[in-house]
């Protein structure tokens, strides 16, 4: 079997596989099901063994052929990503660009701006893994990684900051007007915080730490340190939100995701004059990218395009 006719027979292999039937694989590769079942007949001869169990009504991978599937995925999206390489270092960004981002920071913030990455780019095809877990760009195959936290400090990544990710201390009327609302930091102690978990659970004490946004970083008593508590904790920031619509307690969120109900008064921003921050200190959005994709046109592009933006 020629070379080209090898890359075509396995890449039908694999349209076999994902269909299961010839004659679904032919419809997806605009191609005849006779064409296709012979060009799996030569494959299989070739290698001397036998990769597709054939029934009448399916067609299924052999324990062989489901090995030599998973090899040949690899190898196929490897050349893939060798040709796309080669178009990427072109004067005009081009070819597929794969990213993650934060759910919640997608929706309120992100999403627009892609779609405008999108329309700027006609080049370029984006694909946005939206997760909230950490996800391994490597394994992932991803180009960039749009992370909110204290920037990675990792020699296998290149990270650059986005924007800056204040955090604002809010609730709602429903909730101040039962529990009463803080005159002090300090009265925090005795209210319910709904908060971000990092361990312990609900029952473990969390710090806020409070320091007037007026004062001189040198001041000795320029900063607070609260202990907080309350019966509320997640990982999941749009979860906290709804809590604290709902009148569930008072919470540390990214200002980003309140802003417009603090200025529609839907929510209270309570203690404007200090720059609070939580377990981990300050945060921004960054982003990181391994070093393989540093002369990556596409990736400078969007770099460039969000920078320009997130301000």
């Amino acid at each position: 079997m020629a070379r080209m006719d090898k890359l075509l027979a396995l890449t039908t292999l694999l349209e076999v596989a994902d269909s299961g039937g010839f004659a679904k694989a032919a419809r997806r590769l605009g191609v005849a099901t006779s064409s296709v079942m012979r060009l799996m007949d030569s494959l299989e001869a070739s290698l001397g063994a036998a990769l597709l169990t054939r029934t009448p009504r399916r067609v299924s991978l052999t324990d062989a052929g489901a090995a030599y599937v998973e090899q040949v995925s690899r190898l196929l999206d490897e050349l893939s990503e060798a040709d796309e390489s080669v178009l990427d270092r072109g004067a005009a960004p081009a070819g597929a660009l794969r990213i993650t981002v934060p759910s919640a920071y997608c929706r309120a913030v992100l999403g627009p701006h892609l779609a405008a990455f999108v329309r700027e780019h006609p080049r370029v095809a984006l694909d946005v893994l939206v997760a909230d877990h950490f996800v391994d760009l490597a394994l992932e195959r991803i180009d960039v990684a749009v992370r909110i936290g204290a920037p990675a400090r990792d020699p296998n990544l290149i990270v650059r900051t986005l924007q800056e990710n204040p955090r604002w201390l809010v609730a709602s009327a429903d909730y101040l007007a039962r529990a009463g609302k803080p005159a002090t930091p300090a009265d925090l102690a005795e209210h319910e915080c709904a908060r971000i978990s990092y361990a312990g659970g609900y029952r473990a004490r969390q710090a806020w730490t409070f320091a007037r946004a007026d004062a001189p970083d040198t001041a000795d008593d320029s900063t607070e340190v609260v202990n907080v508590r309350g019966r509320l904790v997640t990982n999941n920031v749009d979860m906290l939100h709804e809590a604290v619509r709902a009148g569930q307690g008072v919470a540390l969120l990214p200002a980003w995701l309140v802003r417009e109900e603090v200025t529609n008064a839907k929510l209270e921003r309570l203690f404007a004059d200090y720059r609070v921050t939580a377990q981990g200190g300050d945060a921004v959005v960054y982003a990181a990218w391994l070093p393989n994709r540093r002369h990556s046109s596409k990736v400078r592009a969007l770099l460039a395009f969000l920078e320009a933006r997130l301000v």
